[in-house]
């Protein structure tokens, strides 16, 4: 059938997804910088964030938000609004911009968010209220064109609050209603009507099924910083080789 991704695509698809979600049960966030400059090396970029939407929401039902007591909801007000407004700019700009640009694109912000986690310091002291603005707009700008505005919260998070029960039971909450803004503007938009990205987020899913599972159950013999570390270093190798492929395009 035509609408069946090919073996290749899925050859591709399984290691780097079981990967980006132990990174994801581990840390709470990150599975598309694992899967996204995988994925984008051969298909383009405005189909791979529909797909890992879908396989996104998926583990965010599964592993639900355990904490949820513990959710901020005087921050949650004022974000999801910003969250949305910001992710239907990203989805438009996703759609709009071509291949090359938006490979480019996605290759300097995996680059630079590695950097970010490698070498910047931890941020201490509280900052003001005002700032949930721009921290806002910008993670759903970023969750509508490459699938993840994540890390945007949390650095505005750890911001707010040092304690990290908050901090990950409110980045879950924003994650899955993040998540759930997209697909469902990807479907009224139409993006969904190519079976094929449904397919391949539905082959995706043992794979996210084995990742989460190992990042919750397997004892790994390195701690969760120097695996972290790790995947950061290879997250600069995976977005330096998505620059450079936009470059000889």
């Amino acid at each position: 059938m035509d609408h069946l991704p090919p073996v290749w695509l899925l050859l591709t698809a399984f290691p780097a997804v079981t990967l980006a979600y132990m990174v994801f049960a581990m840390a709470g966030f990150g599975a598309v910088f694992i899967t996204a400059p995988s994925l984008a090396q051969v298909m383009p970029v405005a189909q791979v964030v529909p797909v890992l939407s879908l396989v996104d929401f998926g583990a965010a039902a599964i592993n639900g938000t355990a904490l949820w007591k513990k959710v901020a909801l005087d921050e949650l007000k004022f974000l999801v609004p910003l969250m949305i407004i910001g992710s239907i700019l990203g989805i438009y700009l996703l759609l709009i911009i071509p291949a090359r640009p938006m490979m480019l694109a996605l290759g300097v912000f995996v680059f630079c968010y590695a950097l970010y986690a490698l070498f910047m310091p931890t941020s201490t002291g509280t900052i003001s209220r005002i700032w949930i603005l721009p921290f806002g707009l910008l993670g759903g700008v970023f969750s509508g064109m490459f699938g993840s505005g994540g890390f945007i919260y949390v650095i505005y998070l750890m911001r707010r609050t040092a304690d990290k029960d908050v901090i990950r039971a409110t980045q879950g909450a924003l994650i899955s209603l993040s998540t759930a803004t997209r697909i469902v503007i990807f479907f009224f938009v139409g993006v969904y009507a190519n079976l094929q990205i449904l397919w391949l987020a539905l082959a995706c899913v043992p794979a996210m099924l084995l990742g989460t599972w190992l990042g919750h159950h397997v004892t790994l013999r390195i701690s969760r910083e120097v695996f972290l570390r790790t995947i950061c270093w290879l997250l600069l190798v995976a977005g330096g080789s998505l620059v450079l492929r936009a470059e000889l395009m």
